[in-house]
C-alpha cells in the first residue's frame, strides 16, 4: 500500500520519545503487525478496487470502517504478544499516529483525484467529445436536493461524452430562508423570485444560460408563483423546461427505454420499410381529403402525414369528440394554415354519412374506422357487422354518389381465413369495396376503390405492447394467450406509409381493379419472443424477475395469422416492400343484396342471422361456386342460407 512509506517512518519517528528505547525497538513490530493486518482488511473489503475517480461518501466511510477494523484486530492481537503487552498504553499515541496517517493520506489522494476530474468536467471539459460541440447551460429553480440530483446527471452527462454536453450555471431556490451559497460547485443566486436579476448577472459574466429548469411537482413551487416564473422565462425568451425528481424512473422501477420512440428494430428484429412521398404529394396536394376514424391510431398518423402534403381542405370524421378534438388540435398547432374541419359523425348512420360528403366533396376517401378488439367484436357480433360492414358499406356509397376519385380502405390480415367475427366482418367489407372496384373495369372515370392488408400496429390502442408496457411498469406478470401464437408486426408509420403509397400507386399506374395491396412485414414474430424482448429492454430477465403467465386463447383467436387467402394470387407490385393480392369478385348485385340481409338482421338484433350472412359471404370466393352464372341465373333473387347462397322460389 502506499501509504505505508509514509505511515512506517513517521509513526516511528513521531512515537520514540514517547515509548523509549525499548518500546522504540518493539514498535516497528506493531507497527508492521497493523500493515499485515491493514492490508488483509482491504482486500476483505474490496477497497483496492474502488475508482478513485469516482470516490463518495459511502466510499469514504468504508475506508475509516476498514482501518479502524483494522486498528481493532491489531490491538487485540498485541496483548496476546508478550514483547508488545509490555508497552502497555505506550502503544496508544502510536497507533493513534498511525490511524490518522493512514487514514489522512489515503482519503486526501482519493478527494484529490475526484476534485481533478470535477474540476474538469466542469471548467476544462471533456477532450473525448467533439470540438464542434456547443454546451447547453441551465439555470435550476427548485429545492437543494432536487437540484444536487440534477446537476448529477449533468455531470454523468459530461462524462459519457454525450454530443450536447449540459452546464448548470447556477441555482435558484424556492426557500428563500435557505441560506445555502453553493451546490456542488455550482453557485446558488439567491431565490425564485430573483430569477431577472441572477440572468443579468449571468450574463455580465458571460455564462447566459439557454433554458430554465424548473422543479415541478407540486410542492416546489405554488400555481402562482410557476405561473410567475413562467412568464418571466417567456419575457426574456428563455425555454422552459419542467421536470420532477430526475431519479423517479429508477426508483419507481421504470424502464430506461423510451417506449413512445422505440425503434421498432429493437421489438422485431428488422429494419423499418420506408417508402417515398412524391407519388403521395401529386395526388394529395391541392385536393380535399377526408379520412374517418381520425381520432384512432392509424387515423390519427393518416392525417398528420397527409397535412404535410397541402391538401386544400382535411376533413376528419370521427365519432368519439375527444378523439376528434384531440387531433384537431394537435393540426392545428402543427399546420395552422391548413383548412381543417373536424365532423362528428357515426359511419354507421349514411344520412350522415352522405350529409358530410355533401357538404365537403373530398376527392380521396381514406377509411380507417373501424372495431378492431377481436373478444369485444366476438362478444358483440351486431355491433362489429353495424361498424364494419355497413359502416363500410355506407361509406363506399357515398363515394360513388358523389364522384369521389378514390377510396383507401384500412383492412387486416385477421380478415385472411377467418375464424373470429372481427376478421370476417373486415373481410367482408374488403370483397364489397373489391366488387365495387371491379364494376368501373369500362370506365377510366368511376372510382377508384383499393383496400390494405396489414399485420398488428406497434403500440395502436388495445395492442398487446402497450399492454406490456403497463404491466411492467405496475410489476405484474405479462400475460399471453398461447405459448405459440405469433403475429406480423409493423409501425404505424409503415402502416400508414403503406396505405397512402397504395393508392398513389393504383390512382397513378392504373393498377389491376380489385387488387388487396399488402406489407411484405418478413417473418412472423411470436407473442412470448415480443415479451422476453420488453422485458430485457426494461433491464430484467424473462422468468427470473419478470414470468410470462399463459391465460389461454380469447374468442375468435387464432394462432397463426395469414396474409392471402386461398382464393387470391399473390403478386408482386410496382412498390418495392408491396404486394398485391389478386382474386376472383363477388357479383357486386349478389354481395348487395346479401348485405341487406346483413342489414336486417343487424336491426332485429338477430345475432344468428348476422354470424351466418357473415361467414357464408367470406367463404364464397374460395367455394368453388360460379358465382357469375349464380347471379346471372336470378340476379334479384339470392338469399342467403345456411353455408351457402340459394334462389328463392
Amino acid at each position: 500500500m502506499d501509504y505505508l512509506s509514509i505511515a512506517l517512518p513517521l509513526g516511528l519517528l513521531v512515537n520514540s520519545a514517547a515509548v523509549g528505547v525499548g518500546g522504540t525497538l518493539a514498535a516497528p513490530s506493531y507497527v508492521f503487525l497493523f500493515s499485515l493486518i491493514t492490508t488483509a482488511c482491504f482486500i476483505a473489503t474490496g477497497l483496492y478496487r474502488q475508482n478513485w475517480r469516482f470516490v463518495s461518501l459511502a466510499d469514504c466511510s468504508t475506508l475509516l470502517l476498514t482501518v479502524s477494523s483494522a486498528l481493532c484486530v491489531a490491538w487485540v492481537i498485541t496483548l496476546g504478544i508478550p514483547e508488545l503487552r509490555r508497552l502497555g498504553m505506550a502503544l496508544v499515541p502510536l497507533a493513534f499516529t498511525h490511524f490518522c496517517i493512514a487514514t489522512t493520506f489515503m482519503l486526501g489522494m482519493r478527494m484529490l483525484r475526484r476534485s481533478a476530474r470535477e474540476f474538469r468536467l466542469r471548467w476544462i471539459g471533456d477532450p473525448a467529445s467533439s470540438e464542434e460541440c456547443t454546451s447547453r447551460r441551465l439555470i435550476l429553480i427548485g429545492e437543494p436536493e432536487w437540484a444536487v440530483s440534477v446537476i448529477q446527471l449533468t455531470h454523468a452527462n459530461k462524462s459519457m461524452h454525450r454530443n450536447t454536453p449540459t452546464t448548470v450555471m447556477g441555482v435558484l431556490l424556492t426557500r428563500p430562508e435557505e441560506t445555502i451559497t453553493g451546490l456542488c460547485g455550482v453557485p446558488v443566486l439567491g431565490s425564485h423570485t430573483q430569477l431577472a436579476r441572477s440572468l443579468e448577472l449571468l450574463s455580465g459574466k458571460g455564462q447566459s444560460p439557454d433554458s430554465v429548469v424548473v422543479c415541478d411537482d407540486g410542492v416546489n413551487l405554488s400555481e402562482k408563483d410557476l405561473l410567475q416564473v413562467m412568464r418571466q422565462v417567456r419575457e426574456l425568451g428563455l425555454e422552459l423546461v419542467r421536470i420532477d425528481d430526475p431519479w423517479t424512473k429508477l426508483l419507481a422501477r421504470q424502464s430506461a427505454v423510451d417506449f413512445d420512440s422505440l425503434p421498432i428494430t429493437d421489438l422485431l428484429g428488422r429494419s423499418e420499410i420506408n417508402l417515398t412521398g412524391d407519388a403521395v404529394s401529386r395526388q394529395v396536394c391541392g385536393q380535399s381529403v377526408l379520412v374517418t376514424g381520425a381520432g384512432g391510431t392509424i387515423g390519427g398518423e393518416l392525417v398528420r402525414q397527409l397535412a404535410a402534403f397541402r391538401p386544400s381542405r382535411l376533413v376528419l370524421v370521427d365519432h368519439c369528440e375527444f378523439n376528434l378534438y384531440s387531433v384537431e388540435m394537435l393540426l392545428r398547432e402543427a399546420h395552422p394554415e391548413l383548412v381543417i374541419v373536424p365532423e362528428l359523425c357515426n359511419i354507421r348512420d349514411a344520412s350522415e354519412v352522405r350529409h358530410v360528403f355533401a357538404r365537403h366533396n373530398p376527392v380521396i376517401v381514406y377509411h380507417a374506422a373501424a372495431l378492431k378488439h377481436v373478444p369485444m367484436v366476438e362478444a358483440n357480433p351486431c355491433g362489429g357487422a353495424h361498424t364494419n360492414i355497413l359502416g363500410t358499406k355506407n361509406i363506399a356509397d357515398a363515394v360513388c354518389e358523389f364522384g369521389v376519385r378514390a377510396m383507401v380502405q384500412v383492412s387486416t390480415d385477421k380478415a385472411v381465413n377467418p375464424i373470429g367475427l372481427m376478421g370476417a366482418t373486415k373481410r367482408v367489407g374488403e370483397l364489397y369495396c373489391q366488387s365495387l372496384d371491379f364494376c368501373g373495369t369500362d370506365d377510366p372515370d368511376s372510382p377508384r376503390f383499393m383496400t390494405v392488408r396489414f399485420g398488428n400496429v406497434l403500440g395502436s390502442s388495445g395492442s398487446v405492447v402497450p399492454l406490456f408496457k403497463r404491466q411492467l411498469l405496475e410489476g405484474r406478470p405479462l400475460t399471453i394467450t398461447h405459448p405459440d401464437i405469433e403475429r406480423f408486426f409493423m409501425s404505424v408509420g409503415e402502416a400508414v406509409h403503406l396505405i397512402l403509397q397504395s393508392s398513389s400507386h393504383a390512382l397513378e399506374e392504373n393498377a389491376t381493379r380489385g387488387s388487396i395491396f399488402v406489407l411484405d412485414m418478413g417473418a412472423p414474430v411470436k407473442i412470448i419472443d415480443l415479451a422476453r424482448r420488453m422485458i430485457r429492454l426494461f433491464g430484467l430477465e424473462p422468468d427470473v424477475d419478470v414470468p410470462i403467465q399463459v391465460v389461454g386463447l380469447r374468442p375468435g383467436e387464432k394462432l397463426y395469422e395469414e396474409l392471402f387467402d386461398s382464393c387470391e394470387e399473390e403478386v408482386q407490385s410496382g412498390i418495392v416492400g408491396l404486394h398485391e393480392a389478386r382474386s376472383r369478385p363477388i357479383p357486386l348485385p349478389l354481395i348487395t343484396r346479401a348485405i341487406d340481409q346483413l342489414a336486417t338482421a343487424v336491426r332485429d338484433s338477430n345475432q344468428a342471422d348476422v354470424l351466418q350472412i357473415t361467414h357464408t359471404l367470406v367463404k364464397l370466393p374460395s367455394s368453388g361456386v360460379d358465382m357469375t352464372s349464380l347471379y346471372e341465373k336470378s340476379p334479384n333473387t339470392w338469399r342467403v342460407s345456411g353455408p351457402k347462397l340459394v334462389a328463392e322460389a
